[in-house]
């Protein structure tokens, strides 16, 4: 059996074609016959599709993705998922790179594409602490996400709570029931 896996870190990620639509297409144009799919971070070990794909994938199988760094974001990781695939004869095939044979360079183009990655990772992290540490420097800088709605507008979608479910307040004003809960409780 081939298996899919594509991944991506959050539900809007579409860039350089790691949408998990592309990956999907991509995947089952290149022959996998089932494909777990899965939004969460490749810098995490424990995830929970994947962990369960880990876990059916059998001797014979192979598992497939679209490039290296949706099944790992670190060296150390990525090594010990393809130790554990190889030792229980499980293929596997990078779209972008091939198939990964357990010899000396196999071995040796996975440690150093591992290795990209993670670096391209750690590039990533430090292009974004920087961008913040030159953010705090202005002074309208505010941690998080910005505000979505005034204050005025919570005020009024609580008043409408009221009258009114959370349901027909949220196709009334745009606000989900999740900010209005956090408003109400706030």
């Amino acid at each position: 059996m081939v298996y899919g896996y594509a991944r991506v870190s959050t539900a809007g990620q579409g860039k350089d074609g790691n949408s998990l639509e592309i990956q999907e297409t991509k995947l089952t144009e290149s022959g996998a016959q089932t494909i777990i799919k899965e939004i969460f971070s490749g810098t995490k070990t424990e995830r929970p599709a994947f962990t369960k794909l880990l876990a059916k994938l059998k001797e014979g199988d192979t598992l497939m993705v679209c490039k290296l760094d949706r099944l790992a974001r670190t060296a150390i990781s990525g090594g010990a998922v393809a130790k554990d695939l190889y030792e229980r004869g499980i293929r596997l095939h990078v779209l972008n790179m091939g198939i990964v044979e357990r010899t000396p360079i196999g071995e040796l183009l996975l440690n150093v594409m591992l290795a990209f990655a993670q670096f391209e990772r750690d590039m990533i992290v430090e292009r974004t602490q920087e961008g913040k540490a030159v953010a705090k420097l202005r002074p309208d800088f505010r941690e998080g996400r910005p505000k979505v709605y005034t204050p005025k507008q919570i005020q009024h979608a609580l008043g409408l709570l009221t009258t009114n479910s959370y349901k027909h307040v949220e196709a009334l004003t745009g606000i989900s029931k999740s900010t209005l809960i956090r408003a109400r409780r706030g």
